[in-house]
């Protein structure tokens, strides 16, 4: 696996276990400022470092009604401020290349979409932006050929990549996890395991004459154990106050008032096994 390295308090890679949490897209500018601090008051108090995450804009939501975000000059604002005034390290998704420059000038990890994973400019561009990296593994693609998405970074000079484990297609509307993927990637980049989209149902539901994602939150937390269990570097949940009136991806969103419940035993659980050699 490649060499560990820093975003401010959060170390990727080494061992350690790190979480990337928020809620799917950036609602107000108040949500997102009371989301950090939230987590933030969690994760503090557990000794967890913690990146958040939100995105400006969801370009590949189900349908054209469903909400998309305040776009990209209004959401890197907000993320700027939560930056500044919440002290945490940020995490967005980028969707196009000519956007790469600007939200390279406020995130610390530029999100590579799991659709867009094998977008060879888009990965490009993200590496060039000399910020970390975050490629999100595509519900279509093997975890060996997530190779070549990182060695695509790697070559473009940006070493500062991870990728995150989301699940894979399994027949219509539904996703599983194939555990092994996750040791499988650890052998050359880190890993974060996405739990709370790995329970996403998606277009499986319906919210008037179109179609929304479901999800099964209730699994959540078994995910995330087995996935600790495993050995990954990280952890990624889309944490909400309110998930039923999430305004994107509340269906499969984790309640903020569980995600101490949640922190805990994956740290017992790290713990416990940080000591013994784990192999595929």
């Amino acid at each position: 696996m490649s060499a560990s390295f820093q975003i401010d308090n959060v170390r990727i890679g080494a061992g350690g276990l790190f979480l990337i949490a928020g809620p799917c897209v950036i609602e107000s500018e108040d949500h997102a400022m009371f989301m950090a601090e939230v987590i933030k008051g969690v994760t503090r108090s557990l000794n967890f470092p913690f990146i958040f995450k939100a995105s400006y804009d969801k370009a590949n939501r189900t349908s054209m009604r469903s909400f998309r975000g305040p776009g990209l000059v209004e959401g890197l604002r907000i993320l700027k401020k939560v930056k500044n005034e919440v002290h945490v390290p940020v995490l967005t998704d980028v969707h196009e290349t000519a956007d790469v420059p600007k939200v390279a000038e406020v995130a610390d990890i530029l999100q590579i979409p799991a659709f867009l994973c094998r977008q060879t400019d888009l990965v490009v561009a993200a590496a060039m932006s000399e910020r970390v990296v975050n490629i999100k593994k595509g519900q279509f693609v093997s975890p060996w050929d997530m190779r070549h998405a990182v060695e695509k970074c790697r070559t473009a000079g940006n070493d500062r990549v991870f990728v995150t484990e989301r699940g894979s297609s399994f027949g219509y509307n539904n996703l599983v996890v194939d555990m092994r993927s996750l040791a499988i990637m650890r052998k050359f980049v880190p890993v974060v395991f996405d739990a709370t989209h790995s329970v996403q149902l998606p277009s499986a539901s319906a919210d008037g004459d179109h179609a929304v994602s479901g999800g099964q939150p209730e699994f959540i937390p078994v995910l995330a154990r087995a996935a600790v269990a495993a050995g990954v570097d990280g952890v990624f949940m889309e944490v909400h106050d309110n998930p039923k009136e999430a305004k994107s991806d509340g269906a499969n969103a984790l309640e903020s008032t569980k995600l101490r419940a949640v922190l805990k035993e994956l740290l017992a659980l790290h713990g416990a096994l940080s000591g013994a050699h784990l192999t595929p």
